[in-house]
């Protein structure tokens, strides 16, 4: 069975949304590409990396979720899960900001082995698992204040305004683990969605006229 994920909006909740939803968001051209690929991101971060790509782990610790992650894991908001929290970077620019969380009962059997990542990046583990099954992938558009926002911008030089980010569930063998990942402003843009300048393609430009977040 494909896992989904939760639609309903709980307090604190930063306002994660499926695509095509919008509740009036439209992620702008250049940031995009990167929310709605279905593949590996490890995998596309390498390739426009082109430099040396590499895993920093900021946190990897036992710990309770924030308010509505629980929920999304089918476990009681009091149970700590397997919290592991990493920059991916380029040449030394982080550009994602990847926060996992995994429960105590999806750390059983094979799966044990997420526990020993060290700086490998949990992407290439999952997409190299036949038993992983990908769920739903929703968006959303974080602001200061929110305690996904200052996770992940905690030791960057500027604070942006906002950020954009993705959150998919995920089984392996079973049982579920929730994937966060939030795109920092080194991040060069999606070339989906950019023409050869740097520019936002006209396609892209009219979807986000009235539709861009603040």
């Amino acid at each position: 069975m494909t896992p989904t994920l939760d639609r309903r909006p709980l307090k604190h909740d930063p306002g994660w949304f499926l695509p095509g939803s919008g509740r009036g968001l439209v992620p702008p051209a250049g940031v995009r590409g990167w929310l709605s690929d279905a593949g590996s991101l490890t995998q596309r971060l390498r390739t426009a990396c082109g430099g040396l790509f590499s895993v920093h782990v900021r946190r990897q610790a036992w710990s309770r979720g924030y308010p509505g992650e629980a929920g999304l894991l089918g476990i009681k908001p009091n149970r700590i899960a397997l919290v592991r929290e990493v920059e991916l970077r380029c040449d030394g620019v982080a550009w994602v900001f990847a926060r996992t969380l995994i429960p105590v009962s999806s750390l059983r059997g094979p799966a044990r082995r997420l526990k020993m990542l060290g700086n490998r990046p949990l992407g290439a583990v999952l997409f190299a698992d036949p038993g992983v099954t990908r769920g739903e992938t929703q968006f959303v558009y974080l602001t200061p204040g929110q305690p996904l926002f200052e996770s992940a911008v905690a030791g960057l030089p500027v604070r942006p305004g906002g950020l954009w980010g993705r959150r998919t569930l995920f089984n392996l063998a079973g049982k579920p683990l929730l994937v966060n990942e939030i795109f920092l402003p080194g991040i060069p843009p999606d070339d989906d969605c950019m023409d050869a300048g740097g520019r936002a393609t006209q396609d892209a430009k009219a979807e986000e006229i009235g539709h861009a977040a603040p």
